[in-house]
C-alpha cells in the first residue's frame, strides 16, 4: 500500500506546484510528495487550457506491446508522436481510442503466434468469415498460411508467399505456392480462372482486401487500438518474425523526427514521451516529460496498456529536479514478483534529493 501512495504523489507532483508558488499555475496544495512538490489536482479548464491540442512526442525502444486479441507488437524502435483522438481531450492511457500513435520511423516485429491471434481473434472475427482457423509459419524469407476457406463448403488451404510494401504504404502478401484440399495447386486454379479475388469476400474483414492472388494489408486499420498510423517501407521475415520497417512517406511528422533525451541513458527498454498532456486515472501530466522504464532489462520491457495499471502498483517512480519523472515497472508477466534487487534499475541513478527509497 505504501509503494501505491508513493507512487501515486510522484505522479501528482509532475502536474503540481507547492503551496509557495514555484511553479506556474499552482494550487496550493500541501507537500505530500517525497520530493517536496505539492500534490494537487487541476481543474479541468486548466487542463484543457494547458496543451489540450499540443502532440506527445514518443520514442519506444524493444518493448513488447500488447494491444489486445492475443496480440503483441513487438517494437524493435519506434519513432513518432500520439495525437488525442478528440479536440480538447488529453492523451487518456486508460482509454485505448484516445489517441493515435503517428510513427515517423520504426522497427516492428509480429511473431507467427501474434499473426495467429490477430488474424483468428480480430481481423476475420466475424460470423460468415471466409477464413478460418489460419495459423502462420515461415519458411526461408517466405510467410506460410494455413486454415480453411469457407466457399459453400469447408476447404483446407495452404499458401506460401513473398513479403514486400506497396507504394501506398501497405504489405502486399504475394502467393507463389498455392494448394488447396491439399492437391489443388496455382496452375489448376488458373487454368479455371479462379483466383482468390473471386473466391474471397473479405468486405467485413478489418485492414485486409485481396487483389488478384494478393492479400493487402493495411497496418492502420489492422490492428486493435490505439490506432497506428505510419508509412510500411520494407517488410521481411526474419526467423519467427515478420518485420515491418516504418520511415518517410505521405504521414512523416519532421517535429517527430528528432531524437528525445533519455530521462536514463542506462535504461535499454523504455517508452519515452515529451509534451502534450497525459492522462493516468485521475491525475494529469501537462507538459509531459516522463520515461516509462523496464525494471528488468535482461529482456524486451512487455507492456499492456490495457494492464498499465497493475505494473505501475508493481512499480515505482521517481522524480527529477526539472519536473521530469521516471518510471519503473515490471514486465506484465512478472507484476507478481518484486524487481530484481541487483538490477542495475532497482535504485535509479540521479533521483531526486531526499527521496525515500523505492518501497514494497
Amino acid at each position: 500500500m505504501k509503494a501505491v501512495v508513493f507512487l501515486i504523489a510522484a505522479l501528482a507532483a509532475t502536474v503540481a506546484c507547492s503551496s509557495n508558488g514555484d511553479a506556474p499555475g499552482g494550487t496550493g496544495a500541501g507537500n505530500d510528495s517525497a520530493s517536496g512538490h505539492g500534490v494537487a489536482a487541476l481543474p479541468p479548464a486548466a487542463v484543457s487550457a494547458a496543451s489540450d491540442t499540443a502532440p506527445t512526442l514518443t520514442e519506444f525502444h524493444n518493448v513488447n506491446f500488447h494491444v489486445g486479441a492475443g496480440t503483441v507488437l513487438r517494437i524493435h524502435s519506434l519513432r513518432g508522436e500520439m495525437r488525442s483522438t478528440a479536440h480538447g481531450q488529453p492523451i487518456n492511457f486508460d482509454d485505448k481510442r484516445s489517441f493515435t500513435i503517428h510513427i515517423t520511423s520504426a522497427r516492428v516485429g509480429l511473431t507467427t503466434t501474434d499473426l495467429d491471434h490477430l488474424m483468428n481473434q480480430y481481423v476475420f472475427a466475424y460470423k460468415g468469415a471466409p477464413l478460418r482457423k489460419l495459423r502462420f509459419a515461415t519458411r526461408g524469407d517466405q510467410l506460410v498460411q494455413r486454415g480453411t476457406l469457407h466457399k459453400v463448403i469447408n476447404m483446407s488451404f495452404e499458401i506460401t508467399a513473398a513479403l514486400s510494401a506497396t507504394p501506398d504504404g501497405r504489405i502486399r502478401i504475394h502467393p507463389t505456392r498455392i494448394k488447396v484440399l491439399g492437391f489443388l495447386g496455382k496452375g489448376f486454379l488458373d487454368a479455371l480462372g479462379l483466383t482468390l479475388q473471386k473466391m474471397l469476400d473479405l468486405r467485413k474483414a478489418r485492414g485486409v482486401t485481396v487483389q488478384g492472388n494478393d492479400l493487402l494489408l493495411d497496418p492502420a486499420s489492422l490492428l486493435p487500438p490505439p490506432a497506428i498510423s505510419g508509412h510500411v517501407t520494407g517488410v521481411h521475415v526474419q526467423g519467427n518474425e515478420v518485420i515491418q520497417e516504418f520511415g518517410s512517406g505521405a504521414t512523416r511528422v519532421d517535429s517527430a523526427a528528432r531524437a528525445l533525451v533519455p530521462l536514463d541513458s542506462a535504461a535499454p527498454n523504455y517508452m519515452r514521451f515529451r509534451g502534450g498532456t497525459l492522462r493516468f486515472g485521475k491525475l494529469f501530466m501537462v507538459d509531459a516529460d516522463m520515461e516509462i522504464i523496464d525494471g528488468d532489462p535482461s529482456d524486451p520491457f512487455d507492456f499492456s496498456i490495457d494492464e498499465y495499471n497493475r505494473q505501475l502498483v508493481a512499480g515505482y517512480s521517481r522524480n527529477t529536479a526539472a519536473h521530469a519523472l521516471r518510471v519503473y515497472m515490471p514486465d506484465l508477466q512478472k507484476t507478481g514478483e518484486p524487481l530484481p534487487v541487483n538490477s542495475s534499475h532497482a535504485k535509479p541513478r540521479n533521483h531526486s534529493p531526499g527521496a525515500d527509497p523505492p518501497s514494497s
